[in-house]
């Protein structure tokens, strides 16, 4: 622009000379801080509760029920699980809650997941905090320099969640069962683990880095057919990903809030046969 009459607009990033001169933030007449707002409320009150449930180090199994924090249980000093998820590979020496060794894994995939990024990148960083909508920072370096460099091992945080997810599996078989480890029973407990394993495998598969795992660095589908196959399976998953991140983090703090009021005793199992 060469008008004469631009602004002085010299505060960096979306405010250079090499950029349109325009004095106003934003042209945008909606409430683009909504979404935002709502991601960044979610996202908090999920990282306030498991936070609480992670350190709380009680009430998280009411056979046959474990929390999805706390499995598997890596340490000496978690509660007895009669053919539980109990792995003592830290043995005796960790003292703290065994949720702290076990929840680095999903929560480290989720972190790095790109729709998460996207998410607490608007809502907690305003990078940029909606379309149209100029960020705050001078400077963007995207995913370069540390930390957020660490979200390229989103891949290897996928291998560990798959891991997980398989555990959880394992929990809900166990799920089939009654307080005193019998066979063939089933609770209020075991529906609600049942949704909560749907959705976490279905959110994972869903995953940006299975699509590409699954399809990637083919030159021609018609030589393979079955990943052909796969690839659309997961890529109609992908397409709901969003949707698949909230429902799974949403049942997964359910299905450990039920474990919780069954263990503490506010609350008592219905069994449905």
């Amino acid at each position: 622009m060469a008008t004469g009459t631009e602004p002085e607009l010299n505060s960096g990033g979306v405010r250079t000379p090499t950029r349109a001169a325009i004095a106003a933030p934003h042209l945008r007449t909606d409430r683009w801080w909504l979404a935002p707002a709502t991601t960044a409320a979610g996202l908090l009150a999920f990282i306030v509760y498991s936070t609480w449930r992670a350190f709380a180090n009680t009430d998280y199994y009411a056979a046959p029920y474990v929390s999805p924090f706390y499995s598997p249980c890596l340490a000496e000093n978690c509660e007895p699980m009669r053919a539980g998820p109990n792995w003592e590979i830290f043995g005796g020496w960790w003292g703290l809650s065994p949720a702290l060794l076990i929840l680095i894994f999903p929560l480290g995939f989720r972190l790095t997941c790109y729709y998460y990024r996207k998410a607490y990148y608007r809502g907690f960083w305003a990078s940029p905090p909606a379309c149209a909508v100029a960020e705050p920072h001078k400077k963007y370096t995207g995913e370069t320099r540390f930390p957020l460099v660490l979200q390229n091992i989103h891949r290897y945080f996928f291998y560990a969640a798959i891991l997980v997810a398989g555990i959880l599996t394992y929990d809900t078989v166990l799920a089939f069962r009654d307080e005193h480890y019998e066979w063939g029973h089933m609770g209020l407990g075991t529906l609600v683990f049942l949704v909560n394993i749907v959705l976490i495998w279905a959110y994972t598969l869903s995953c940006h880095s299975c699509r590409h795992i699954v399809g990637g660095q083919l030159k021609h589908f018609s030589k393979h057919p079955v990943r052909y196959r796969m690839w659309q399976w997961v890529g109609k998953l992908n397409a709901r990903h969003m949707l698949l991140a909230w429902a799974s983090l949403v049942s997964v703090a359910l299905a450990d809030f039920y474990v919780y009021l069954v263990a503490s005793g506010a609350f008592d199992d219905p069994r449905l046969f």
